[in-house]
Parts: structure tokens; C-alpha cells; sequence
């Protein structure tokens, strides 16, 4: 016979005499069959029950009987086997009792024999229940904890879509206000463009209407405030940008760790939905000898508890920019309106006290005019005075010549003389005093036209600075954007 795996044929063919007490234990029954069986399954003709032609088959030597003659040549005729007829003179081997005991010997092994093969279909019965009952109740174990790593991985799923789509929403939200920060910042280029060419048109003043006033401190000052206030805009948009970064780079870990949350979800539930009778299940030999984990349950939950925890920290540092921009917005369109305000109050005061003082330059050259009309009246009256003083003095000195020629002792200084002398003095003096007064009233008259030319450059000035705040700058000034723009909404 030929066996397929280990030798057997001592045992079968020469069994063991063993105690009828002798029962292999459950446990030791694999060792047992040490080097039996093969340590892998066998093929399914192999693992039917057991039958001799599984592991033998019948050898092919056949004896056969040569002929007497031949079997007898070389043998003496003193050691051939006798005849049928002499046997009763040779010696027996075996008496009736050792054929009885050699009987009952068998009888006994071969009773021994099938006590002990019961003994082990029994025993192996009996463990093939128990290592199916192990079997299964391991396979039940180990789909338990499959459906409660399946649980866990779908608890964890739902945090990070949860913390995910939050974040999500908070990235958009910062977005949003990034934006309206930056049309925040672009809509006060306007109100400082307006300042700044206010301050150039005001430079254009004469004069002495090129005075650090007022208004000028207040378009300095809003200029600042505007500048102050796209700086702090600036920073906070540089930090929104940076926290828009840790915002995305937090919601890339939880999308990569929610993608390997998905594919470690799949990958166990179909391994907890395999059965015994499932499609594509298949011998995988040294797999259980193969360790590629790189985490343990509680280091695997600290990792996405930890990416949670830090877009969780992330979202309430964005929340937190968020309200701190959206008070900024306020406040810098509130500084900014109230600073515009102030300006335009000090335009309006400068403009009408601007106002009000070319009125009064106004009366005031009209007056002058009036005098200096008054005044070359005045200068014509003298001269025609002076002209008619000619007469009466070419008439007193015509007497008093005339009577330098008469004779002897009629030249006498009588009354009439003395009152021709008098009378000359006299009109020379009035003469003298006309023309002194003339030169007054000519001295006056520059006077008059001098101040009327200052109140005129004056009233140029004035109604050019009038122009510039009242037409140039206050025109500019009416496009202020609103507090809806200086916020970002629009």
C-alpha cells in the first residue's frame, strides 16, 4: 500500500496494546496526530471522512505458486517436507491452547482497538463541536467588535462632518467680511483724495487769507483720522488673510481625516457584513503575521479629537476677528463721518465769516468811493476858490501900484492904504491857506484811493477763498460715501 503524508502502516498493521482506561484528552488530541495531517486545509477529497483508499491503495504483488519440482531442487531428500502421511511423526508447533490464546489475544486488540478508535471519534466529535463552538463564538466576537469599531468610526464621521461643515460656514463668513473690509478700505481712498485737494485748492488763497485757520487744522486732522483709520483696516485685513490660511489648512486636516474616516468605514463594514458563505472571500497565508497598524484606539481618538479640538480653537479665533472687524468698521466709518462733520461745520463758518467780511469790504469801498468823490469835489471847489481870490488881489495890487504914483505928499499912509496892504496880506494869506488845503485834500484823495484799491484786492481775495471753500472744496465735499459703504455692504 502507498500512503499519502506520514507512515502509518506500523500503527495499522501493528497496534499498540494500551490501558482500556487509556482516553486521550481533548487537548492533547492535536498532538496526537503531530505529523500526521498536513498543517494546511486538505483538498476536498482529503477532507471527506476517512477511508482506507484515501491514504492507501492495494499493493500490486501477487503471489503465485511455482512448481513443486522447483521449489524442491538443492534440498536433500532429508529436508524436504514429508507427505500428508507422515506429518503424525513430525513435532507441532502450537498446542490447541496457544491457538486459543493467540485467538483470544486478537480478539482482545482487536476489541482494544475499536475501544480506542471509538473513544477518539468520540473524543474527536467532541472537539470538532468545541472548536466549532470556538470558532463561531471568536467569528461572533469578532464581528461585535468590527459593528462597534463600525459605531465608533461612524460617531467620529459625524463629529468631523459636523466640525467640518462649521468651519466650512465660518471660512465663508471671514471671507465675507474680508471682503467687505476691503471695499471698506477702498471706499475711504475717496474722503482722503477730497482732503488732500481740499488742502491744494486752499493753497491757492492770496494774500492774507493764506491763514492756518480753522478749517485747515480740522482737513489736517481728517486726513490723519482717514490714514489712521486704513492703517488699522489694513492690519485687520492682514490678519483676516492669515487666520483665512489656519482656517483652511484646519479644514484640510479634517477633509483628509474624514476622507480615511470614509474609506476605514467602508473597509470595515463590508468586514462586518462578510459571512462564511460571501463572495470573495480567500486564503491569505501570513496575513495574521503582517502588523501595519500605526496607531492604538486611544491614540487613533486623540488624533481627530485633536483635529477638532483645533478647528474648533480656529473657528472661535475667526468668530472673535469677525466681531472685532465688524466693530472696527464702526468705529472707523463713525470717526471718519464725525471728523467729515467737523470739517464741513468749520467750511460753513469760515465761508460765512469769509462771507460777511467781503460785505463788509463791500460798504466799506462803497463809503470810499462816496469820500472820494466828496474829496474831488472838495479839491475842485478849492481850486476854483483860490482862482477867484485872482481878481481881488490883482485889484488891491493894482491900487496900491496906482498909488505909488502920486506925487509928494500925497503919498501919505492914510487908512485906505493900511487897508490895501491888509487887504493884500489878507489875500495872500487865504491864498496860502487854499492852496495848503488843496494840498491836504490832494494828500486825502491818495489816501482815499489807496485804501480803495487795498478794499478792492482785499474783496478779490476774498471772493477768490470764498470761491475755493464755498464752490471748489464744499462741491468736492458733497460725494462722502456712506455708512453703509464705509462699513463694506456695498
Amino acid at each position: 500500500m502507498e500512503l499519502v503524508g506520514c507512515p502509518l502502516t506500523a500503527t495499522c498493521a501493528h497496534p499498540r496494546s494500551t490501558p482500556t482506561t487509556f482516553l486521550p484528552a481533548i487537548s492533547t488530541m492535536a498532538s496526537s496526530y503531530k505529523n500526521r495531517f498536513p498543517h494546511y486545509p486538505l483538498p476536498q477529497s482529503f477532507s471527506l471522512p476517512w477511508m482506507p483508499r484515501a491514504y492507501y491503495k492495494t499493493a500490486a504483488i501477487n503471489p503465485t505458486l511455482a512448481p513443486f519440482s522447483k521449489s524442491s531442487q538443492g534440498l536433500t531428500p532429508s529436508k524436504m517436507l514429508p507427505f500428508v502421511s507422515n506429518r503424525t511423526t513430525l513435532f507441532t508447533r502450537y498446542t490447541p491452547d496457544d491457538w486459543y490464546k493467540s485467538n483470544l489475544t486478537n480478539y482482545k486488540e482487536s476489541e482494544t482497538s475499536r475501544q480506542n478508535a471509538e473513544r477518539l471519534r468520540v473524543d474527536t466529535s467532541r472537539m470538532i463541536q468545541d472548536k466549532y463552538q470556538q470558532t463561531k463564538k471568536t467569528q461572533v466576537e469578532s464581528t461585535k467588535n468590527l459593528g462597534e469599531r463600525v459605531n465608533d468610526i461612524e460617531f467620529w464621521k459625524s463629529e468631523l462632518c459636523h466640525e467640518l461643515d462649521e468651519m466650512i460656514g465660518e471660512t465663508n463668513t471671514l471671507t465675507d467680511m474680508k471682503k467687505r473690509l476691503e471695499r471698506a478700505v477702498a471706499e475711504t481712498e475717496a474722503p482722503l483724495q477730497v482732503a488732500q485737494e481740499c488742502l491744494l485748492h486752499r493753497e491757492k488763497r492770496m494774500g492774507i487769507d493764506l491763514v492756518h485757520d480753522d478749517v485747515e487744522k480740522q482737513l489736517f486732522t481728517e486726513a490723519d483720522v482717514i490714514r489712521s483709520c486704513q492703517e488699522r483696516m489694513q492690519q485687520y485685513l492682514d490678519k483676516a488673510k492669515a487666520q483665512l490660511a489656519s482656517n483652511r489648512a484646519a479644514q484640510h486636516e479634517l477633509e483628509r481625516d474624514l476622507v480615511n474616516k470614509q474609506a476605514a468605514h467602508r473597509i470595515d463594514d463590508k468586514c462586518h457584513h462578510l459571512r462564511n458563505t460571501s463572495d470573495g472571500i480567500s486564503y491569505y497565508r501570513g496575513v495574521e503575521r503582517v502588523d501595519a497598524t500605526i496607531s492604538v484606539p486611544e491614540s487613533w481618538a486623540k488624533f481627530t479629537d485633536a483635529n477638532i479640538l483645533r478647528s474648533q480653537s480656529k473657528r472661535a479665533a475667526s468668530a472673535k476677528l469677525r466681531d472685532i472687524i465688524e466693530n472696527l468698521l464702526v468705529i472707523t466709518a463713525n470717526e471718519m463721518w464725525h471728523q467729515f462733520n467737523r470739517v464741513n461745520v468749520a467750511f460753513t463758518n469760515r465761508i460765512a465769516e469769509m462771507a460777511d467780511t467781503k460785505s463788509k469790504i463791500q460798504t466799506h469801498l462803497a463809503k470810499t468811493l462816496q469820500e472820494i468823490f466828496q474829496i474831488e469835489m472838495n479839491i475842485e471847489a478849492i481850486r476854483k476858490a483860490i482862482r477867484d481870490k485872482g481878481p481881488p488881489l490883482k485889484v488891491a495890487q493894482t491900487r496900491l501900484d496906482e498909488r505909488t504914483r502920486r506925487p509928494n505928499v500925497e503919498l501919505c499912509r492914510d487908512t485906505a492904504q493900511l487897508r490895501l496892504v491888509n487887504e493884500v496880506h489878507e489875500i495872500d494869506e487865504t491864498i496860502q491857506t487854499l492852496q495848503q488845503r488843496l494840498r491836504d485834500a490832494e494828500d486825502t484823495l491818495q489816501m482815499l484811493v489807496h485804501a480803495k484799491s487795498v478794499l478792492e484786492h482785499d474783496l478779490a481775495i476774498k471772493a477768490n477763498s470764498l470761491f475755493i471753500d464755498q464752490e471748489k472744496c464744499m462741491g468736492m465735499r458733497k460725494t462722502f460715501p456712506s455708512t453703509a459703504r464705509l462699513v463694506g455692504y456695498i
